[in-house]
């Protein structure tokens, strides 16, 4: 029963996780592929109600929205709800350890020719990411919004089908 109207979410669905996840490839916010593999849905259809869930990992989110930093922020993250405040000034840099790896960042040597190690680095990236925040990429709001602007017609035709199928079963 409602299998049409199943089709039409489950096309919504499929729609919005393959763009989110081109999005982020596109936009190189994959570095360890471990948020694009996280990205799915769950689909529960009842008698009675339809339930349809988007899952991603956790920092999905501040990735989508971006964070708002402690003393600016980027444009495109000014409406986030994520912001970086209270009694840390910075964020740990353990957190940084394999996405340095993983981006190639090495130490380097600043204005001086003084070297500065890997460690010292990841502190320094760490305070600008807490000052600046997190740009917002919007890899899943975009291809969401975009996918429901159409879902209201698709699902009304999809349910008109199924109760035609239902009142011919009936009959």
């Amino acid at each position: 029963m409602f299998a049409k109207t199943q089709d039409a979410l489950n096309k919504f669905a499929k729609y919005v996780v393959s763009q989110s996840k081109a999005n982020l490839t596109r936009s190189k916010k994959n570095a360890s592929g471990n948020l694009r593999n996280s990205i799915g849905y769950d689909l529960k259809v009842n008698p009675n109600s339809f339930e349809l869930e988007f899952i991603m990992a956790e920092y999905g989110m501040f990735v989508d929205e971006g964070v708002q930093g402690s003393k600016s922020s980027y444009l495109e993250s000014r409406n986030s709800r994520f912001e970086f405040s209270g009694r840390f000034k910075t964020i740990p840099t353990k957190s940084l350890d394999k996405w340095v790896v993983r981006r190639g960042i090495k130490g380097v040597r600043d204005e001086q020719g003084k070297f500065i190690k890997r460690d010292s680095l990841k502190y320094l990236i760490a305070k600008s990411i807490y000052e600046k925040g997190i740009k917002a990429s919007l890899f899943f709001t975009k291809p969401f919004e975009k996918a429901f602007d159409n879902l209201p017609k698709e699902i009304i035709e999809a349910y008109a089908l199924d109760i035609d199928d239902l009142f011919e079963f009936t009959t």
